[in-house]
């Protein structure tokens, strides 16, 4: 047994490649990379032709972390079969998402989180995320911002409804997530990449319980951000700039009201003398004029009726038996009446 192995392996070592084949694994719809660029990288790595090259001159570790080195390339499998043929299968790294930077830039991301360039062959159809930040190197943060929009990204490409709905997401300075749909004129507000799958299906339940009747414009802003909740807003700004203009207009109110509590003018300034209408023909034209700067609520509401010209002293009633002061005549005198004290007028 021993001798027959050391035979198979002596004869497999002293043949030559009689064929290849190559397989390509991965995105059906992405195809970055074909046969014909594997079978060009395999001819650099070889120096020459595959085909009538000794099978141990072949280094098949060696040319698949060649293959595997390949932007496109994710895993590359190389072996031999007994008929001397090389079989090479390699899996191509599938696109999720396209990223753009706060600078302009943009790049793919694959399932795994990493980065790969664009290609000149074809513009992959996945879901675009805006606003990200222009770094050379990622720090921890920009690390777990782009895992967070990976996993966003592998949930709207796992949903064909997600896939045609959101037309873009874009990342705020804050690092929160707001969606653009392709229908409906409104932003759905989505907070960190943390709990998307949850924040996903309430917006799904929105849709269809809500939306599907009133209207995909009926509202401008949908927040799902916060965990059992779907905040819906008929206007659309900055969440925190309406609440200290709300907060703004509520003191305004308050200090109105207050005012308009209190605001009750308390004293009249002395005002000339205002003639009013006699009540009849046959009564004189009375005049009143207040003279005194007095609390309103000691002003009677009706002076016509309440109050009169104010009287002369020398015709005010009798006080302590004594007769009033006697006026100077201008007419002839004639004889004086009775005097009667208990009378208001002589």
């Amino acid at each position: 047994m021993l001798t027959l192995l050391l035979a198979a392996i002596s004869k497999k070592n002293k043949g030559t490649c009689r064929d290849y084949t190559i397989t390509i694994k991965g995105a059906k719809n992405n195809l970055f990379i074909d046969e014909k660029d594997v079978e060009q990288l395999l001819m650099k790595a070889t120096n020459g032709n595959i085909k009538g090259e000794l099978v141990s001159s072949f280094r098949l570790h060696e040319l698949s972390n060649m293959l595997e080195n390949n932007t496109w390339i994710d895993e590359a499998e190389l072996y031999f079969d007994n008929q001397d043929v090389l079989h090479v299968t390699v899996t191509e790294k599938e696109p999720v998402a396209r990223v753009f930077t706060t600078a302009g830039q943009s790049f793919y991301i694959d399932s795994a989180g990493r980065n790969m360039p664009l290609s000149d062959k074809l513009s992959a159809r996945v879901p675009v995320f805006t606003g990200f930040p222009d770094k050379k190197k990622f720090n921890q943060a920009d690390s777990m911002l782009l895992l967070n929009v990976k996993e966003a990204a592998n949930l709207i490409m796992k949903e064909p409804f997600w896939m045609s709905q959101v037309a873009q997401i874009d990342i705020t300075p804050e690092r929160n997530f707001e969606m653009i749909p392709v229908i409906g004129n409104h932003v759905v507000k989505l907070g960190d990449g943390t709990g998307m799958k949850a924040k996903l299906r309430r917006l799904m339940i929105f849709y269809q319980q809500v939306m599907s009747k009133t209207g995909f414009d009926a509202y401008k802003v949908i927040d799902v951000q916060y965990k059992g909740q779907v905040v819906a807003s008929r206007y659309a700004g900055d969440a925190k700039i309406d609440s200290v203009q709300l907060r703004k207009n509520v003191e305004k109110l308050l200090r109105q009201s207050q005012e308009a509590m209190s605001d009750t003018v308390s004293t009249f300034k002395p005002q000339p003398t205002i003639k009013l209408e006699a009540d009849s023909e046959t009564e004189p034209d009375p005049a009143f004029q207040d003279k005194n700067a007095v609390n309103v609520e000691q002003v009677n509401p009706n002076p016509l009726k309440s109050s009169s010209p104010a009287k002369d002293k020398s015709n005010s009633p009798v006080k302590n038996n004594k007769p009033p002061a006697k006026p100077k005549a201008v007419m002839p005198k004639k004889p004086a009446p009775a005097e009667d004290n208990n009378s208001e007028y002589n």
